[in-house]
């Protein structure tokens, strides 16, 4: 490790312990300035950002280490969960003197602080961020022989494709509207034929995108928490997927959509369709109070301007007590149904208050089950709506969506410098605690991301729609995509956090955004060796605790070579990659017996404490 100057929050000399802290845990501070620089006094300048309270801690002269003295401060973190902004103050006995933030020193009052996260510690349930995670759009996973498919006298004018080999339609209808009402038909009885299939991959945890009735094929407008849309099967079906998935130790969660319903809902009812009274059509409507008019009928919130998703209030005592609160609510009666947890869809959308609802209703149902938000952004100081959010002080989200992993990964494997990658990595490691860091949903692509293959293969990006509906990758285009793809799966499932499989992109999936990434699933048309990769890493990530559950430490981020260690008492796993277009050399420190490469039994000769490796070009090496 280099040298530190003054003070660097990742270094052990520095702080302790790294990232975030417990609510009344120690901590020690220690800066080293120069001693040339003559600084007698120094001082720890701390905010609280939600107590909103200052404070200062002067640090003690205690020690010199070379050029360098040496001022430390021992303290206990808040008893509270918070967010503490932090700098230094060095000053001398003339009253001269500077700050010390995150740029250096200063002396202009414009400080830059670090962020020490304050949680309180709870539990979070292991199973999720040791697991495999395989998320599933389950109108395009499996639609089986004896799936009717019949859209008729269900809500919204939907129609089913002909072929299951066809487009999602994504073209406009002649109101210039895209209402994604083409359905091909997968069920959730085609899911659970799949099981075996899973279970193959490793998978340990199904995410399925919302299943509840709905008028649109992606189902985030829902028209009835309380019924399994009829196009993918019933309660009874979803209990027997969660009966079968857990006789093979899979979990199964749900999407959580609740800070809009849709238009065309039992709730709201704009067309008519539901027999009963929606908010839409009378002031005594029971659920009237959920939304936002002004005035009434015509104008209302909704999420994003869309009208057809008219956003709900959550402080309604009446809508909190449906989804949250009641004995039978959305979120307890389908935990009682097998369900092992939810993901909150929007999570920026969600109040605080009412995510800690959801947690504690969880908990009083199934203590073991997971809670799940999607957050684009770092989830330990985001700021949605012109608040300062705090997912995961532990009353929460037990993990988040990973999005910066994604956004960190491809920009590396795209010939970016894997000390980018690392820097945001850490950022993340430092400021999530432990637990959080451990249980994030680390992923390739989503159903709101362009396939990893198209995005990793892909020349460029066709400028029309019809264009990129229309594109498919070339040999050459897909052999690079699929060689990225590889190495980005192999640093994807050694890493910590839980991975996941968004379905088909172990089957070689292409596609650009919406709806061309939510095409149908290949059903006897995959390529064998991309999914036996992922088999293989799934089986890896399941049987080495190393990999799972183990410690994680840097040993390399420079250029387009990666290397880092998971570590348990008995137990290493080692990754290295080499992202570039050229034969690259690494060495490493190595001093155990020589090293052997999981993903093909090679052997590696090491010696004199030290580990060289020649890489071919965009390939990667998991050691033992």
């Amino acid at each position: 490790m280099s040298e530190p100057f003054v003070f660097d929050p990742r270094c052990g000399l520095c702080k302790s312990p790294f990232g975030a802290a417990a609510c009344g845990t120690a901590i020690t501070f220690h800066c080293r300035p120069l001693a040339s620089e003559a600084f007698t006094h120094c001082a720890l300048v701390m905010h609280r950002e939600f107590s909103d309270q200052w404070e200062e801690r002067e640090l003690l002269q205690d020690g010199v280490d070379g050029e360098r003295i040496r001022f430390s401060l021992s303290m206990r973190a808040p008893a509270e969960p918070d967010l503490v902004w932090y700098h230094f103050r060095f000053w001398r006995d003339d009253g001269t003197g500077c700050d010390l933030d995150k740029t250096g020193y200063r002396s202009d009052g414009q400080i830059d602080p670090w962020q020490l996260t304050v949680y309180q510690e709870s539990r979070t349930p292991g199973w999720f961020g040791s697991g495999v995670i395989y998320q599933i759009f389950p109108d395009r996973f499996c639609r089986l022989p004896t799936d009717k498919a019949d859209p008729a006298g269900l809500v919204g004018s939907r129609w089913v494709h002909q072929s299951w080999l066809e487009t999602p339609e994504w073209r406009p209808d002649p109101d210039g509207e895209v209402r994604n009402r083409d359905f091909f038909g997968g069920s959730l009885r085609g899911i659970a034929s799949k099981l075996p299939y899973l279970a193959e991959l490793g998978v340990s945890t199904l995410y399925l995108n919302p299943i509840f009735e709905s008028a649109s094929n992606h189902r985030y407008n829902t028209a009835d928490y309380t019924k399994v849309d009829p196009m993918l099967g019933t309660e009874e079906d979803l209990r027997t997927l969660c009966e079968q998935a857990h006789e093979l130790g899979m979990r199964v969660i749900l999407d959580g959509v609740f800070n809009h319903t849709g238009s065309q809902s039992l709730y709201f009812n704009a067309d008519g369709f539901y027999p009963s009274l929606g908010a839409a059509q009378s002031q005594e409507s029971p659920y009237f109070g959920w939304y936002t008019f002004h005035p009434w009928p015509d104008d209302y919130d909704a999420w994003w301007g869309i009208r057809t998703l008219p956003a709900v209030r959550e402080d309604c005592p009446g809508y909190v007590d449906y989804i949250i609160d009641n004995p039978d609510s959305i979120i307890r009666r389908w935990l009682r149904c097998g369900v092992d947890g939810w993901r909150l869809d929007v999570a920026d959308e969600l109040p605080d208050w009412f995510i800690e609802k959801i947690r504690n209703a969880m908990e009083e149902t199934n203590a073991d089950s997971f809670l799940l938000g999607e957050v684009w952004e770092d989830a330990s100081n985001k700021i949605a709506y012109s608040q300062r959010r705090r997912y995961l002080l532990g009353r929460e989200l037990h993990g988040v969506m990973n999005y910066p992993f994604r956004t960190a990964l491809l920009a590396y494997l795209r010939g970016g410098n894997a000390a980018d990658f690392q820097e945001a990595m850490e950022t993340i490691r430092e400021n999530y605690p432990p637990a959080a860091f451990y249980s994030a949903l680390n992923f390739l692509g989503t159903h709101d991301t362009p396939r990893i293959l198209t995005v990793l293969g892909a020349d460029h990006v066709p400028e029309t729609k019809e264009e990129r509906a229309a594109y498919r990758l070339s040999p050459t285009e897909r052999a690079r995509g699929e060689a990225l793809t590889r190495l980005a799966a192999l640093v994807l499932f050694a890493f910590p956090g839980a991975p996941m499989i968004y379905y088909g992109d172990e089957a070689g999936m292409e596609g650009f955004e919406d709806p061309f990434n939510r095409g149908t699933f290949p059903w006897g048309n995959q390529p064998l060796e991309l999914r036996q990769w992922f088999s293989l890493l799934g089986y890896l990530r399941r049987s080495r605790p190393s990999l799972s559950r183990g410690r994680f430490r840097w040993l390399c981020a420079s250029g387009p070579l990666l290397a880092f260690a998971r570590e348990t008492e008995s137990e290493r796993t080692v990754l290295v990659t080499n992202a570039g277009q050229e034969v690259r050399t690494l060495t490493l420190p190595w001093h155990w017996a020589p090293p052997q490469d999981l993903l093909t039994g090679q052997v590696y000769p090491a010696g004199d404490g030290l580990l060289t490796l020649t890489l071919p070009p965009r390939t990667g090496l998991l050691l033992s």
